[in-house]
């Protein structure tokens, strides 16, 4: 029986696998990131066009870095 190499993971068995240290920090940030940004869209008060733009983008980038941090699994 062939035995799975770490290259050849499944998308639900790298989310389940051990995060290294680094990532798992990089995640928080991408997540307070993205709650923060979506806290400033979500603004009852008429806020500039261009700070609502930033924050749309900020995000976007915020969940990708979470989402990206979270399927790295440790060598």
């Amino acid at each position: 029986m062939k035995q799975k190499s770490m290259y050849a993971l499944s998308i639900g068995e790298r989310l389940l696998a051990p995060t290294p240290p680094f990532f798992k920090k990089l995640k928080n940030i991408g997540l307070t990131l993205a709650a923060i940004s979506a806290a400033i869209i979500a603004a009852p008060v008429a806020l500039p066009t261009i700070v609502v733009t930033i924050a749309s983008y900020l995000a976007v980038a915020g969940s990708v870095i979470a989402a990206v941090s979270q399927t790295t699994v440790e060598l």
